[in-house]
Formats: structure tokens, C-alpha cells, sequence
């Protein structure tokens, strides 16, 4: 899996939050048979902030968090 790729599946799992116009990744909103894909997306996505890869700002930017 790529950056890209988990990025592109993470953003499917975005939503809208009832605060403040915020979002969040929300796993509920996918099909449970496909969910762990979803987890190993936000794992490696994780990882790639901690090795500093990826700035966190920026990964929020990428999944649609942070506008």
C-alpha cells in the first residue's frame, strides 16, 4: 500500500461531525467485510507521520480534514 492508496480509501471514510463544521474519519461508515482494510490504511498512515514522512498538517489537508 501506498500513501496515496490509503489516503484515497481513508477519504471515503470522512465525515462531517456535528461540531462546529469539523469532520473526522468515522470506520462506521464502511462495510464491516472491508473495515480492517480501512484500519491498516489509518495504521500506515499513522506510521508515515511518526517517521515524518508526512507532516501531520499535511496528511489532514490530503484526507480532507483540514481545510
Amino acid at each position: 500500500m501506498t500513501l496515496e492508496e490509503a489516503i484515497k480509501l481513508l477519504r471515503n471514510a470522512v465525515k462531517d461531525s456535528h461540531l462546529d463544521n469539523q469532520k473526522h474519519i468515522d470506520l462506521t461508515l464502511v462495510d464491516a467485510s472491508v473495515r480492517a482494510d480501512y484500519e491498516k490504511a489509518l495504521m500506515f498512515c499513522r506510521v508515515q507521520v511518526a517517521q515524518g514522512l508526512i507532516s501531520d498538517e499535511d496528511l489532514k489537508i490530503r484526507l480532507g480534514l483540514n481545510a
